[in-house]
């Protein structure tokens, strides 16, 4: 049989260098003695003999090897019809004799349709493909009625890219993808499905190979194995429309946001012997963590939904905040050094068992909010750092591309592409996972050029400024786009500088987050906090400073995982005193938090006060639960959150001046500071008054707007928490005394390191019982 393509081809295809296959690979029509025929190529390293099999009529075409041992070729006894629409009108398969074995495929080179078009290609080069992750990456589909995985994968500097897995023994000759437009790769691989680990084995001009898990990858091994898994993450069955509705017509803003942050790898272990299972029911391996304590492991999601949830809903939090769930290589890094963007970690199931957790949390009306990590990315190998043999998704120059503190790379948000893998991320955890919020990890890191870098070491914009205009671009798109595909969910960014407008709308030039984390209150409550008492009168600013700025942006008030790590100390050693005094203060600060203007994280172990700081290699102390001061500060919180939800005046306003006023912040001498919070809905107000000193104050007098009873909703200080059960007997009627410029005043008792809360009862308008005879 003599050779009808060009040797120079086959030895293209026998070196893996061709870029596109197809023209080389599978079924052809060429010319022979005056018509046009059917010829098969086929290239099949191994394999010693080969046929083509038609099924259709039990027929079979033996292959001759050409040019090359193992590239085969056979004419088959078809004639082109020219005038068919279908340029390859036929099924066929491939039977194999290798090693004494024979067995029949499908030729992957027989399937040309495309799951990716021209227009999607078109829009991912403008970087406007909001939803690439479903044409990118591994995707189990049917072509020509086969079923099979298409794979597509961006590495438009490669030299060629190939396929890895073990449905062909990991040898990148066999599986060679195609170069489409834009440096986008495909193959569609008959008879694999669900399961399959694969990576992208990608040449460079210079022949170097590099062995890479897929950018779109919707899952991973469990580390320290790197290999994609093939996943379908549209086949399981959500129950959550109700919740998804009520989201979609909620506005966060006005509603209470109290969210606990839990690192799931570390909240709570089970025993390496004790089987874990996925949400089916169905066991699951143990994954080995050789730093975890002995005999433990992690729980699966299936046990965090059975577990975390109730215990986060007894405790009255609305949101779940989990630290980064995208695949990540190193337990260590937190999940903050990710290298599967689109892949829930496999630590604690697959993508379904997380689906199931999301969608446990919102039948029992629980957010779930997300840390999402688009400022850096590590230097592993198989991740995305120089993924195509070029500097693709980071800088080239290091004065742009690289974290040298952290170890990690940076984003090049000015490349489109890179962008869109971002933007489409961020909206793939709400449209795949029914995510509630991503809280952006390090947004401070991508906004400014000089980052935690010395001069010479950083690259200014093209204003000749600090400011990374791209990154701030990149992040005014993704939340624009957020806001518009999923009303009703949180964007919080975590920046630190005084950076204008980050909680702010895009069309009026803000960032567009609707939250921002508020560094600033943050760290003046623990310096306050970690005084002595008798100096706290010497410092109120720390205390009264954050309501100058407060309406400024829309903030959280977050005591987070940053806090309690590092020498840091986790929160009852950082507050001053005795046993007593220092659950007295943590009760204090958390009073003092939850009726202050913004929505509320705290991290998981701090609502049962911890001792010892936070150890990602090992689970909470969950056995300090058996004496009573513990129990008493889970108790507190408990009913601090349900306080926070049941009025609207701690929850509705916390953005907007109204929503706050001072009574008297000027009364450092005793270290108390009384105000009002107003519902933005009716005329309810909570009055709420701290004391931040041991000492308590009888006769403590404190000016109200409106007379009338005045319930005492909520004492830090109560017997049930651990206090001193000092109060205020249930409530106080007001004195008509003006003090603080109002009308009218409440004489009370201020127990010590206390909060106390007061709403007027309306139904008692009219003062039937002396003040002095209530004392």
């Amino acid at each position: 049989m003599s050779i009808t393509i060009a040797t120079e081809q086959i030895d293209r295809i026998v070196h893996n260098s061709h870029q596109d296959p197809f023209s080389v690979l599978g079924p052809h029509p060429v010319e022979r003695n005056g018509k046009s025929v059917w010829v098969v190529r086929a290239y099949l390293p191994d394999v010693e003999a080969a046929w083509v099999v038609l099924p259709e009529e039990r027929e079979s075409y033996l292959m001759q090897s050409v040019h090359h041992p193992h590239f085969f070729e056979c004419q088959l006894d078809r004639v082109v019809d020219k005038q068919d629409p279908d340029p390859f009108p036929f099924n066929y398969q491939l039977r194999l004799k290798q090693g004494g074995h024979e067995r029949v495929i499908y030729d992957p080179y027989a399937f040309r349709s495309h799951k990716l078009t021209d227009f999607d290609i078109h829009l991912f080069a403008e970087g406007n493909h909001h939803r690439i992750y479903e044409k990118l990456g591994a995707h189990p589909i049917q072509q020509n009625g086969i079923k099979g995985v298409y794979f597509a994968v961006w590495a438009p500097n490669a030299r060629n890219v190939s396929i890895l897995g073990n449905f062909n023994h990991w040898d990148g000759r066999k599986h060679q993808m195609a170069k489409r437009g834009n440096g986008v790769w495909e193959l569609f691989i008959p008879e694999i499905g669900v399961g399959e680990h694969y990576k992208y084995e990608i040449k460079n001009f210079d022949g170097h190979i590099y062995e890479k898990s897929d950018p779109y990858g919707f899952q991973q091994e469990v580390r320290p194995k790197t290999a994609s898994i093939v996943a379908d993450v549209d086949s399981y069955t959500w129950n959550d429309g109700q919740w998804m509705e009520h989201r979609r017509n909620t506005d966060p803003m006005t509603s209470p946001v109290s969210i606990y942050e839990v690192h799931l790898g570390s909240w709570l272990n089970a025993s390496y012997d004790e089987p874990g299972t996925d949400y089916l029911g169905n066991p699951l391996p143990p994954v080995p963590v050789a730093d975890l304590k002995p005999g433990a492991r992690f729980l699966t999601y299936k046990e965090l939904a059975d577990r975390l949830i109730p215990y986060v809903k007894d405790l009255g939090f609305t949101h779940i905040e989990l630290l980064p769930i995208a695949e990540h290589p190193f337990d260590g890094s937190w999940g903050y050094q990710v290298t599967g963007y689109y892949a829930a970690t496999s630590r604690y199931g697959n993508p379904e068992d997380f689906m199931y957790f999301v969608d446990q949390c919102h039948q029992n009306g629980i957010g779930v909010v997300v840390d999402w990590v688009p400022g850096h990315f590590p230097k592993d190998g198989h991740g995305l750092a120089f993924f195509d043999g070029t500097h693709l998704y980071e800088h080239a120059d290091p004065r742009q591309g690289e974290h040298k503190a952290w170890g990690t790379l940076v984003f090049n948000y000015g490349r489109n592409e890179v962008r869109n893998f971002l933007v489409a991320n961020a909206l793939f955890w709400f449209d795949k996972y029914h995510i509630d919020g991503i809280r952006v990890d390090a947004v401070a890191s991508m906004l400014y050029l000089n980052y935690d870098r010395e001069d010479g070491e950083w690259i200014a914009n093209k204003y000749g400024g600090c400011e990374n205009v791209e990154a701030a671009d990149f992040l005014r798109q993704v939340n624009h786009l957020l806001f518009s595909y999923y009303p009703g969910v949180l964007s919080i960014a975590e920046e630190s500088t005084a950076w204008p407008m980050v909680s702010w709308p895009t069309y009026v030039g803000g960032l567009g987050f609707n939250l921002k984390w508020n560094m600033g209150w943050m760290h003046d409550m623990l310096d306050y906090f970690g005084m002595d008492p008798w100096f706290r009168q010497f410092h109120q600013n720390n205390v009264t400073f954050s309501i100058w700025y407060h309406h400024s942006e829309n903030y959280v008030l977050a005591l987070s995982h940053d806090e309690i790590v590092h020498g840091k100390s986790n929160m009852l050693g950082k507050v001053p005193g005795d046993e007593w005094q220092k659950f007295a203060n943590l009760r204090c600060l958390y009073g003092y938090m939850f009726a202050h203007p913004g929505k509320k994280t705290l991290f998981m172990s701090m609502e049962y006060g911890q001792w010892s700081e936070w150890n990602v290699w090992g689970d909470l102390d969950w056995d300090l639960l058996q004496y009573e001061p513990h129990k008493q500060l889970k108790a507190f919180v408990s009913q601090l959150n349900a306080l926070y939800k049941r009025e609207p005046a701690l929850h509705s306003q916390d953005f907007e001046e109204p929503g706050f006023e001072w009574i008297d912040c000027n009364d450092n001498r005793h270290s108390v500071v009384s105000f009002i919070r107003r519902d933005k809905f009716s005329e309810e107000f909570i009055v709420t008054v701290c004391n931040f000193t041991p000492q308590p104050h009888s006769h403590y007098r404190v000016g109200v707007p409106e007379a009338g009873f005045y319930m005492e909703l909520f004492n830090s200080d109560a017997g049930e928490f651990g206090g001193s059960n000092m109060g205020n007997l249930g409530g106080k009627w007001t004195d008509e005394w003006a003090f603080h410029t109002r009308p009218y005043s409440l004489d009370l008792c201020l127990p010590p390191m206390s909060v106390l809360m007061f709403k007027l009862d309306r139904s008692q308008n009219t003062q039937t019982v002396d003040a002095t005879e209530m004392e």
